[in-house]
């Protein structure tokens, strides 16, 4: 027998064995995974809600994103692409809830990793070469152990071939759950809570042309648009600065 195959069957019964001692389900609708599925069952990612903006310049979250950042005419329109669409009322919230707030981590690498192989074959993102995932307050990241939105930028940084960067953004202050805010609140509650570390810049090596921003949930875009004015105090109008999250609140 071919030994390659010899390796699947003993990897296949390694998996069956696993599943029946500790059963993997869907983190969508927790439904048993079957032993070729991941994270999420065949039938959720047939009718995963994917918003496809990756390839649209213009796009109902672009839009809505350069609605709230200082643009002039200077300013190049901000690119800004999310895997699906995301609902309170719909069970693929629980991609993004679970790695916020499960510890699902490898769930959020494995769409962190669909939404990476969606930019990289788009021609709008194909230049990115510096990657920044917003930042948690220090004591919220000592609490959960991680920062969500950097176990997405890493999985896209390493498609995009570009370089991560967790600490250039830091937040100056703890500011309160956006869930339940309205969006003038969410703006006012997260202006001016983050900073550029300057030493981080000067250090950085690169001079980038594109830069991409990660989220995990883009709701009203306060957040991003805040952590844009941030690099904009550094970086000029010719770097070009997107975003791109999990989930889009559409």
């Amino acid at each position: 027998m071919d030994p390659r195959l010899e390796l699947l069957n003993l990897k296949t019964s390694l998996s069956a064995i696993a599943d029946l001692v500790l059963p993997r389900v869907c983190v969508v609708c927790g439904r048993p995974l079957l032993l070729q599925e991941n994270h999420i069952c065949t039938l959720c990612l047939a009718d995963l809600p994917e918003t496809h903006f990756a390839g649209n310049s213009h796009n109902p979250m672009a839009d809505r994103f350069n609605s709230m950042i200082d643009n002039d005419q200077f300013e190049p329109y901000a690119y800004a692409a999310a895997l699906f669409y995301y609902q309170d009322i719909s069970s693929f919230r629980n991609i993004t809830r679970s790695l916020k707030y499960e510890g699902n981590i490898p769930a959020g690498k494995y769409f962190a990793r669909i939404l990476g192989r969606r930019l990289s074959s788009s021609v709008l993102y194909m230049d990115v070469d510096l990657v920044i995932p917003v930042p948690l307050h220090w004591r919220r990241r000592w609490r959960r152990g991680y920062n969500q939105a950097e176990v997405i930028a890493r999985q896209l940084a390493d498609i995009l071939d570009a370089k991560l960067e967790p600490r250039l953004l830091r937040r100056c202050r703890r500011t309160r759950s956006q869930a339940t805010l309205s969006m003038k609140d969410k703006q006012s509650n997260v202006a001016g809570a983050f900073a550029l570390r300057m030493r981080r810049h000067r250090s950085l090596g690169i001079q980038p042309r594109h830069i991409l921003i990660v989220d995990d949930v883009f709701t009203t875009g306060a957040t991003l648009a805040a952590c844009h004015s941030a690099l904009r105090m550094a970086f000029p109008p010719s770097v070009r600065i997107s975003v791109a999250t999990l989930g889009f609140v559409g």
